[in-house]
């Protein structure tokens, strides 16, 4: 794809989430959702194989559905409400057709089977773009009508989401598969919290993609796609990956490591909302999760694999670390003491 192509597409998204975020009107968000869309199909099938051209349009169909949904559940409030406005949605119907649509761009349970797919046939970086930049728009309706919506149906989704995103990572050998399945793990946590506390949701949003993007970006450096291939990556950027053992913790949600910040905030605030059994439920839902991080930290450190392998130990590379990846690797692991400041902020 020529670079002209590719700036076009990244501005795009950029216009799309930028609209979606900033708007006040059903129309208008719905249109930067459409955008974003269109904008990121040429990205995932670019390299014109089959696989890749399976995932776009898996991708398109999710998500033109999903948007016909929006569409629908914000007419239907404007019907009977006569409000556009996106944080006056009211009508009971509305806000259960409206979480389902966005259950269904994000990749939450029941709504997930898609994203696995899709991000097994993109490119790194496009899974990265996937993982992170197009789940905050929706990510950002949900925040602006969390008042309204049922928090009942949320809780049982957010659950879900824990057990089937632990659960079914347990036995994937793609490491872009089993990213997907951590993701869908975390949306629980977000989806749990969003009634309760808002804010604490985006917090573990934005953490979640300082995490993600560090794997993706690691991953990409040292071009492993597999667990195999991770076996004899370490040879490559010795440096590197043990920096990815540690993010692969943090990710799990390990002290004192800065995953573990969301996660602690999130069971306070769900112990204070008198939902401790859904806090202890999440809490042991996510050990299916660390077990799946576990094997792929224990994968990256390995030093010499413990039965013969097809791949050939490769060279080490004389590049040095990008900037981006050393600023992110260092916010992934050592953001936990500066909590204090964190909290005060949200």
């Amino acid at each position: 794809m020529s670079p002209q192509a590719n700036l076009i597409f990244i501005a795009s998204l950029l216009l799309g989430t930028t609209i979606t975020i900033s708007s006040n009107h059903w129309i208008m968000a719905w249109t930067g959702l459409e955008i974003n869309t269109l904008a990121i199909l040429p990205l995932i099938s670019k390299s014109h194989h089959p696989r890749a051209i399976e995932a776009a349009t898996k991708y398109f169909l999710t998500q033109a559905a999903a948007s016909a949904l929006v569409l629908f559940s914000s007419m239907t409030n404007a019907w009977h409400t006569g409000q556009w406005d996106i944080t006056q949605l009211t009508h009971p119907t509305s806000c259960l057709i409206l979480t389902s649509a966005i259950a269904m761009k994000l990749g939450l349970v029941p709504f997930h089977f898609w994203f696995p797919e899709v991000l097994q046939g993109s490119p790194l970086t496009t899974g990265l773009i996937l993982s992170t930049a197009m789940k905050l728009p929706p990510m950002t309706l949900l925040y602006m009508t969390s008042s309204s919506l049922n928090p009942t149906l949320l809780t049982i989704l957010a659950i879900l989401s824990a057990a089937l995103g632990g659960w079914m990572g347990l036995n994937q050998t793609q490491i872009r598969k089993i990213l997907a399945f951590s993701s869908i793990s975390h949306l629980g946590w977000m989806a749990i919290i969003l009634i309760y506390n808002p804010k604490l949701t985006l917090l573990n949003f934005y953490l979640y993609a300082v995490m993600t993007t560090t794997v993706f970006l690691t991953l990409n450096t040292t071009k492993v796609l597999k667990l195999s291939t991770l076996l004899t990556a370490w040879t490559k950027a010795p440096s590197l990956n043990t920096m990815l053992l540690l993010t692969l913790l943090s990710l799990a949600g390990l002290p004192p490591l800065t995953g573990f910040l969301p996660k602690w905030l999130i069971i306070q605030e769900l112990t204070k909302q008198d939902m401790a059994p859904a806090a202890t439920l999440i809490s042991l839902l996510s050990l299916l999760s660390l077990f799946f991080y576990l094997r792929l930290a224990y994968c990256t450190t390995i030093t010499l694999p413990p039965h013969t392998t097809n791949h050939m130990k490769q060279w080490r590379t004389n590049k040095p670390t990008s900037t981006a990846i050393a600023i992110l690797t260092t916010v992934s692991v050592m953001l936990l003491p500066a909590s204090p400041m964190i909290l005060t902020i949200v």
